[in-house]
């Protein structure tokens, strides 16, 4: 990957560049998002996740304003080597 410069201009990259930098901000991710985020990161289903964070065990780790929730991964994994 060629080094991109963080000054450099969104409109002056190429395609492959802003492709290569989008999927390294994507690999960075330390959040899941919704339901169906969540149930992904543990390995779970959708109910199953639903029930983990109704029963309080990862409130620390979510954020949550109406129906949008944001998942800290990190956070979320101590917590649940924890219990």
């Amino acid at each position: 990957m060629k080094h991109i410069d963080s000054k450099t201009l969104l409109l002056n990259l190429t395609v492959e560049e802003f492709l290569e930098v989008s999927k390294k901000i994507i690999a960075d991710e330390n959040y899941a998002y919704g339901l169906k985020g969540l149930a992904t990161f543990l390995g779970c289903s959708r109910s199953k996740a639903s029930e983990m964070k109704s029963s309080g065990m990862l409130d620390e780790a979510i954020i949550q304003s109406g129906n949008i929730i944001i998942i800290d991964k990190k956070k979320a994994l101590e917590l649940l080597r924890k219990k």
